[in-house]
């Protein structure tokens, strides 16, 4: 076959790569994962997930799977299963399993004792977890099915039970929220993981699909994530930029790219971002300035309090009846700052990685350039100029001094400091 044909085959297909993976929600893709990385992605996580939920049943009859929810999110080693109760068959729960990630730093037994803690969280803000439970390499955890899905479901219009592709990748209409809803929805977020961030539980894993909504009520989701060490949706974001280098300033970054979302009702096409569309308020733009802008993700994110005193947010009045409460025991407490320390260090390995490489190829792609070849192919010839020019005044020189030595015979020895010594005569002597 042509090699020129192959080559050009091969060109296009790397630019064709190039597109899928620089899409967020095609790079994550488990398909895209197997093609790409065929060794690590090999194993068959459905199958896996049904195994560790049949075990479950065992020891918990009361529950029975209604069928399997294929592809609803966009992790690849977490599934999910719709439910029901054996004694209430018309009420629909929601099943979650996932393994663990790279970023478990907890023992087995203090993971699995917050696990079973979370179903005694109660806030306004974060969505109920109705049952929990763990082992030594998985999680299990069941929450009530809502019909009306997630806040990323609203603002993309879709049905909660279609594949996570189908639902956002391409959809039909782009269009934000009301600016109301903006300041309702951000002001509740905001107040949850003030909240977390009081209790020391990390939490690192806000976006738009994390956000249950329940009438006008947003309610966080997937507290379990940090505990199993899951990576961030955003972390190929904030992976980039070494001043977000905290899971609180983790977290206010991605509440910058879900207020993007809910503004514009589209994702940003990059980050950072120069410059934002026309926005309901100037306020919007100016929370999105201080969490996606260039200076932002150069000099750091603001706090959770911080946001909390924008004109976005402030003017905002929240009712509610229910009282927070989220009691996790001193031992448990120091258990989970140990494991957020390890995390943000893991993220900051990663991050001076990243910029390590970053400088080596702006080097080698600087020093490869057309402009830098044709600057060294003048320098060269200058120095070849030089060169010979240097050559030819040097034997003219040389040729006089072997005359006055010839003519003084030998009352003039070569070492006499009257008579000048040629230069570099020293680098050509025979011995």
């Amino acid at each position: 076959m042509d090699r020129e044909f192959i080559a050009e085959r091969q060109k296009g297909l790397q630019n064709y790569l190039n597109v899928i993976t620089t899409n967020h929600i095609l790079s994550n893709c488990e398909l895209v994962k197997k093609f790409l990385d065929p060794n690590n992605y090999s194993a068959n996580y459905t199958e896996i997930a049904l195994q560790q939920v049949s075990m479950f049943f065992r020891s918990e009859p009361k529950w029975e799977v209604v069928e399997p929810l294929k592809d609803i999110g966009w992790r690849i080693r977490k599934k999910y299963f719709l439910m029901k109760i054996k004694n209430q068959p018309k009420e629909r729960l929601v099943l979650s399993w996932a393994d663990l990630g790279p970023d478990k730093y907890l023992s087995d037994k203090d993971f699995q004792c917050l696990i079973k803690l979370l179903p005694s969280c109660l806030h306004p803000y974060i969505y109920r977890v109705t049952f929990a439970t763990a082992n030594e390499s998985s999680a299990l955890l069941i929450r009530m099915f809502n019909e009306k899905g997630t806040l990323k479901d609203l603002i993309y219009k879709a049905k909660p039970k279609d594949p996570f592709l189908k639902k956002y990748c391409n959809p039909k209409k782009i269009q934000g929220l009301e600016l109301q809803q903006i300041k309702t929805y951000g002001r509740q977020i905001l107040e949850v993981l003030k909240f977390l961030h009081d209790k020391g539980f990390p939490y690192g894993h806000l976006h738009a699909s994390n956000v249950m909504l329940d009438g006008d009520t947003c309610r966080l989701l997937d507290l379990e994530n940090s505990l199993l060490g899951l990576p961030s949706f955003y972390r190929s974001y904030f992976s980039q930029f070494r001043k977000i280098n905290t899971l609180e300033s983790v977290d206010v970054h991605c509440f910058g790219h879900l207020l993007y979302e809910m503004t514009y009702g589209r994702p940003p096409d990059s980050v950072p971002v120069d410059s934002f569309p026309p926005a309901p308020s100037m306020a919007v733009v100016a929370v999105l300035e201080s969490t996606l802008s260039c200076e932002a993700c150069k000099n750091g994110m603001p706090t959770v309090s911080r946001l909390l005193q924008m004109p976005l947010f402030s003017d905002v009045l929240l009712t509610t009846s229910e009282k927070p409460q989220f009691k996790i025991p001193t031992k448990l407490k120091e258990a989970l700052r140990i494991a957020k320390e390890c995390t943000e260090k893991r993220l900051m390995e990663e991050q001076k990685q990243i910029h390590q490489h970053r400088r080596l190829t702006r080097a080698q792609s600087h020093h490869g350039s057309e402009e830098e070849r044709k600057k060294r192919k003048i320098l060269a010839r200058k120095k070849s100029k030089r060169s010979a020019v240097e050559n030819s005044d040097e034997h003219p020189a040389k040729y006089s001094n072997s005359n006055n030595s010839a003519g003084s015979g030998a009352s003039s020895p070569l070492t006499s400091p009257s008579s000048p010594t040629p230069p570099s005569t020293s680098e050509h002597a025979p011995f």
